[in-house]
């Protein structure tokens, strides 16, 4: 029996990658898919843990072979969704959660029609600013960058299979747990 591809999608600040972790400590059985970027990695994160991180003229090399499910830029770096890890984990009945820029969900929907798409929300725009400063490692202009982005990301939520509010981590990932036949 074939996996599921459940992709998370929402504008900067939603809490995407705090609820993916706080699912995947719960739902173990199910397979977080890395992506690739050629932006740096933040102190926090890790090679081929957080993101597979590359540059470049490496990324370009393996869209050129199509070798990413989607890509895009985003605030100048490329991201992408290999695409051998997930087709290999899906048809080895593996489950996977793939966490990506509304952008790159919508590529992927096109191309695997029989993925469900769950859009992550904040309460309100304030709190993806609050979010987004918590960070540390954005600039005022940064964030009014993806703030400006959030607004075309957020008039797509009607594209999506379902729409989570991310008020907390825990009643998000209970809501997300549902429609993924879980607890």
């Amino acid at each position: 029996m074939k996996g599921k591809l459940y992709i998370l999608s929402g504008p900067s600040g939603a809490g995407k990658g705090t609820v993916c972790k706080q699912l995947i400590k719960e739902r173990p059985d199910i397979v977080l898919s890395i992506s690739m970027t050629t932006r740096p990695p933040r102190a926090d994160e890790k090679n081929g843990v957080n993101y597979f991180f590359t540059d470049k003229q490496s990324f370009l090399k393996i869209k050129e072979e199509g070798g990413f499910l989607e890509c895009a830029g985003h605030f100048d770096n490329y991201y992408g969704t290999p695409r051998a890890f997930v087709v290999d984990n899906l048809e080895k009945g593996r489950d996977v959660l793939l966490e990506i820029e509304p952008v790159g969900a919508l590529q992927v929907k096109a191309q695997m029609p029989e993925s469900v798409l769950i859009f992550l929300t904040a309460p309100s725009k304030d709190d993806l600013i609050a979010r987004l400063r918590s960070r540390g490692s954005e600039t005022e202009e940064t964030i009014a960058k993806r703030m400006a982005k959030a607004e075309t990301e957020l008039s797509q939520m009607d594209k999506y299979d379902y729409v989570v509010l991310n008020d907390t981590v825990e009643n998000a990932v209970k809501k997300i747990e549902k429609i993924m036949g879980g607890k």
